[in-house]
């Protein structure tokens, strides 16, 4: 008698909230993984489809992944064109209808922020430009919590029974996302109005939050890698443009920045880009630390 009591009483809990339905998300950039975690908590099962130390803009569409995208109830992307080289040929190979383009499982990050350096014109001779504008939203923070509030929404709608659930965590983190703000904002006041040379244009949203002033890129064009002669006259253009720091990413060969750096004298540092990139950005907040506090030494070593 004991036995059937205990079994009916685990049957009810099972049906009524006792045990919860996890949703699959497939992020396809670290920072909306960790994003979805912040947001879902143990109601999400968070696989990342790319590291810190990739380009997300070529990525091989592996079985792996095709498996994990078959699977998933939720993908989270940039959008903008960032996954265009791969995601589509997943999307295609996994068939899973819930999260095509167009379907409530299918997030685009892009799509709940303005983008910047959207191009006047569009020829492949201007190189790897992105017809709906830069897709590295993730490097401004106010943008990061934009997509916060649009990813706890879109969890509601999938998963109505823990709607409650995904509201109160979005509030708890918009309220610690927006302290965490103020505070880099006041720690980088001295790096408005640096001016800076990047690799790749990776760094608009960063720019234009801090104040950062970009006056060249390393490479001659977006996804073109740089001849002697280019770099010849970059090295002019450092000096004579009162050039504090040269920036790459965590994921880009560094070779080239270390050489300017090396060339003229300002130093090179390298950003975590997104969540993992270095070992202190393990989260988003430690990716936002991080980036301060490396832009902030070095414009305390140039020479």
């Amino acid at each position: 008698m004991n036995r059937l009591v205990f079994t009916f009483a685990a049957a009810v809990l099972l049906t009524s909230g006792g045990a919860h339905a996890t949703l699959n998300v497939f992020a396809c950039e670290p920072e909306w993984a960790a994003l979805a975690g912040e947001i879902g908590g143990d109601k999400v099962s968070v696989f990342t489809a790319t590291t810190a130390r990739q380009d997300p803009h070529q990525v091989q569409a592996r079985p792996a992944l095709i498996a994990r995208l078959r699977a998933a109830d939720l993908a989270v992307c940039t959008g903008a064109e960032l996954e265009i080289g791969w995601m589509p040929v997943l999307l295609r190979q996994a068939a899973n209808p819930k999260v095509q383009p167009g379907a409530p499982g299918y997030f685009a990050a892009a799509d709940q922020v303005l983008l910047l350096d959207v191009p006047a014109r569009l020829d492949r001779a201007d190189g790897d430009v992105h017809a709906a504008g830069n897709p590295h939203l993730h490097l401004d923070p106010r943008n990061i919590a934009a997509v916060g509030a649009g990813l706890a929404r879109r969890l509601a709608d999938l998963d109505g029974a823990n709607a409650a659930w995904y509201a109160a965590r979005q509030k708890t983190f918009a309220e610690k996302w927006t302290a965490a703000m103020q505070g880099w904002e006041a720690k980088a006041a001295p790096l408005r109005g640096v001016a800076v040379v990047v690799y790749h244009k990776d760094w608009v949203y960063l720019e234009n939050w801090l104040g950062l002033k970009q006056v060249a890129t390393i490479e001659p064009k977006p996804g073109v890698a740089p001849g002697a002669a280019y770099l010849a006259q970059l090295l002019q253009d450092v000096p004579a443009r009162g050039v504090k720091l040269i920036l790459y990413a965590a994921y880009q060969e560094a070779r080239a920045a270390q050489f300017v750096a090396e060339k003229s004298g300002v130093p090179a540092v390298m950003l975590p880009f997104t969540v993992g990139g270095t070992e202190r950005a393990t989260d988003l907040y430690g990716l936002f630390d991080d980036s301060i506090n490396r832009l902030l030494a070095g414009v305390g070593t140039t020479r």
